[in-house]
């Protein structure tokens, strides 16, 4: 045989022992008992067969299955229905590009070894690398909208405060008025709310400025846990806050109309310098050519 033919048997036999290695931590996350105790429950609950797969990958994947739903959550998907698939999809994805790219190249058209490589490497990279991309993406945009919505919500929460409110109650209630104009902005005020109830306000609050970790909503909750500590007064507190958060943006509004100048600068220069002294020149060059 082919030295390319003994390379790829190589890289066969190698996907086999990951495939037998991943199976042989599968089986022994689990023990026997659980086998037979799962075998008998789905005897007896006669579930169809994508719910038995559902559940599987979840009793096999829930290592990562809270770090991976709270991923999906802070990127705005907050029901996080699939999140259990993600990396069983993952993994699997690259299985088949393995399968694909070096077993069965013909299959997909390939036929150097280079360019199965190339195919294997790129497919890797957009299957491991650009959901998280997508995610983390996701996650920065949807902490500057909430941080930009964030002197509203101090409005109106310094409104309901001045009504005669607790900071819980304010909460609460936004929370619910809110689910109509701005979900994120709701959901996130809901959970909060929640935790609170559970944990108290104070740590509640910490996991809020973890969530969204800007500068805004540090702010934010450094002042709310002020007050809570020494009991002073919110309305005037909030009001301040929220004029200045207004302030800041602005600011960092003209800061950014300000260097749009010199980042439109280097196109300009490409565009239209480089080609005026080009159709100026040309003319002199030609004839002296001529």
């Amino acid at each position: 045989m082919s030295q390319y033919e003994w390379m790829r048997i190589g890289f066969a036999l190698l996907v086999a022992l990951g495939l037998v290695a991943m199976l042989a931590v599968l089986i022994r996350r689990s023990s026997a008992h659980e086998w037979l105790k799962h075998f008998e429950m789905q005897s007896q609950n006669k579930q169809p067969w994508h719910a038995r797969i559902q559940q599987g990958l979840q009793r096999y994947f829930s290592y990562r299955s809270k770090e991976i739903k709270e991923k999906f959550i802070k990127a705005g998907y907050y029901e996080g229905t699939y999140a259990w698939f993600y990396l069983p999809a993952k993994i699997i994805s690259s299985i088949l590009l393995f399968v694909f790219g070096f077993i069965f190249p013909t299959f997909v058209g390939l036929e150097d070894f280079s360019q199965q490589v190339m195919f294997v490497a790129l497919g890797l990279v957009i299957v491991i690398v650009l959901p998280d991309m997508v995610l983390e993406s996701r996650k920065n945009k949807l902490t500057r909208r909430i941080s930009n919505q964030l002197p509203y919500l101090l409005d109106l929460m310094a409104v309901c405060v001045q009504t005669g409110m607790t900071i819980e109650a304010a909460i609460s209630y936004i929370a619910i008025e809110m689910k109509d104009f701005d979900r994120d902005l709701s959901h996130l005020l809901k959970t909060t709310d929640d935790r609170a109830r559970v944990v108290g306000l104070n740590r509640a609050l910490d996991e809020l400025l973890h969530r969204v970790p800007s500068n805004e909503m540090r702010s934010f909750v450094f002042t709310l846990t002020q007050s809570l500590q020494y009991g002073s007064s919110v309305y005037g507190v909030l009001t301040t806050l929220a004029k200045d958060i207004r302030e800041v943006q602005i600011l960092q509004l003209e800061e950014n109309v300000g260097k749009l100048s010199s980042k439109m600068s280097v196109p300009l220069i490409l565009f239209i310098m480089f080609p005026i002294v080009v159709l100026i020149a040309a003319p002199g060059v030609m004839r002296m050519m001529g």
